[in-house]
């Protein structure tokens, strides 16, 4: 008996955890799966907690829901396990992306602006794609993304100023692709550019995004033809980062049910 009311209470702290955090950051207008999926579990945990009696013994009671009841939580904890490896692979994936030493372009994937200014997501990749500009001078940096709603600049404009205002980056070495919304037109558009600079598929690349992105934009250029390139994956900052990386886990598998790579 001690140890069930044990178990509820963990329970009911862990789903209460889970329900803040999705209901804080909707509230923050950030509507997607990853925070609208922790949401609802929280819910479902907190209630299973405060009428655990109740539900168990309506389950005596229906024996065929019980069996359901049974299976959804071993199946639920079969999915929890598959996640928890999705996450360890990005966190060991991301603990050794150092580029090598020739890499003749940065590409950085866009992820979004507010009020003319870089998100706290694109921010990061930004600051990862300086920092190796500033190792490599040689290289290009290649800048993607374009009209967000309600803007009046183009993502590739806001971040090509951002590497210049924080970088200190020269406007020529800042390549604008400002015509994609997708991490598969990113890659696709700036194809052109690389073109355009006698750089081919086979060129040293690196392709800056953030930690939890890089093995769905690896994949996603695998098939494009790109051969001979790096992911580098920047730090999610901590308050998204949970929610991004299960966003990401279904944005990973819904792109290989849809054969995306």
């Amino acid at each position: 008996m001690q140890n069930n009311k044990f178990f509820r209470c963990i329970i009911f702290i862990i789903g209460l955890i889970l329900f803040l955090d999705g209901f804080i950051l909707i509230l923050l207008k950030k509507w997607h799966l990853g925070t609208i999926l922790p949401l609802l579990i929280g819910l479902v945990f907190i209630i299973s907690a405060l009428n655990h009696q109740r539900i168990q013994q309506f389950l005596a009671q229906h024996l065929k829901l019980k069996k359901f009841w049974q299976w959804g939580w071993r199946l639920f904890s079969i999915w929890i396990i598959s996640l928890l490896v999705f996450f360890g692979y990005i966190y060991f994936k991301t603990q050794h992306n150092t580029p090598p030493k020739d890499i003749q372009t940065i590409i950085v994937l866009g992820s979004g602006i507010t009020q003319g200014k870089a998100s706290p997501t694109l921010a990061k990749r930004l600051d990862k794609a300086g920092e190796i500009a500033k190792q490599q001078p040689q290289s290009f940096i290649i800048v993607s993304g374009g009209l967000d709603f309600g803007e009046t600049k183009t993502e590739a404009e806001i971040m090509a100023q951002y590497l210049q205002d924080r970088d200190q980056i020269q406007a020529s070495k800042i390549l604008q692709e400002n015509k994609s919304t997708s991490t598969e037109l990113n890659l696709k558009n700036s194809q052109a550019i690389l073109k355009a600079h006698q750089l081919g598929l086979n060129a040293k690349i690196a392709i800056v995004t953030s930690d939890f992105h890089t093995l769905r934009a690896g994949a996603i250029a695998k098939k494009q033809g790109y051969d001979n390139f790096v992911t580098v994956g920047a730090e999610t900052p901590i308050t998204t980062r949970y929610n991004a990386w299960l966003r990401e886990y279904f944005a990973y598998l819904s792109g290989w049910v849809l054969g995306e790579y």
